[in-house]
């Protein structure tokens, strides 16, 4: 039996990508996604997107990173292995500054790569628009809007006809195995 994966229309330039996915946006349709072969400036806007949280997420993890790097180092040289070394005080934070600056760093980038893994939703391994042939134009010339039935406003004839309405070209229902 064939679902209903995806609802895809194409468009002649950028410009009416961009207005297209305003209007879609503005009919109140939050899950679909606006595809062309490079990036359109104000598109995020048009579509609604909210700032990414990725720099919070990095952020976070660069100061967790640094916190750890830090006390371990005190813990270790206080208490765990205490050594008085050339006069020295046993809590010598500026020799600590290198590791914790490494660990600053380390775990920011694991939190930039894992956090873009996640808000990416990645791996995924095959997306429904692939199944139409008319969408490997996508890479070369071509501007399409593609809407998913996870969208509460999901209706296959009302939103094909919506997406003709907007101008777009071309509407394709794609179905794929249930």
């Amino acid at each position: 039996m064939k679902e209903v994966k995806a609802i895809i229309a194409s468009f002649e330039t950028p410009g009416e990508l961009l207005h297209a996915a305003e209007k879609v946006r503005d009919e109140g349709y939050t899950r679909f996604d606006c595809h062309s072969p490079f990036p359109i400036h104000g598109m995020d806007d048009a579509m609604g997107l909210k700032r990414s949280p990725l720099g919070f997420i990095v952020g976070g993890m660069a100061v967790l990173g640094a916190a750890v790097g830090l006390g371990l180092q005190g813990w270790v040289t206080t208490v765990e292995y205490p050594l008085i070394l050339s006069g020295k005080a046993l809590w010598s934070w500026q020799a600590y500054i290198i590791i914790t600056f490494a660990l600053f760093v380390l775990f920011g980038a694991f939190g930039a790569v894992f956090g873009m893994f996640v808000l990416n939703r990645i791996p995924r391994w095959h997306h429904p628009v692939f199944y139409s042939d008319r969408f490997a134009s996508v890479t070369d010339d071509g501007f399409f809007i593609s809407i998913e039935p996870g969208d509460p406003k999901f209706d296959a004839e009302n939103t094909a006809a919506f997406l003709t309405a907007i101008g777009g070209k071309d509407v394709e229902t794609i179905e794929g195995d249930a």
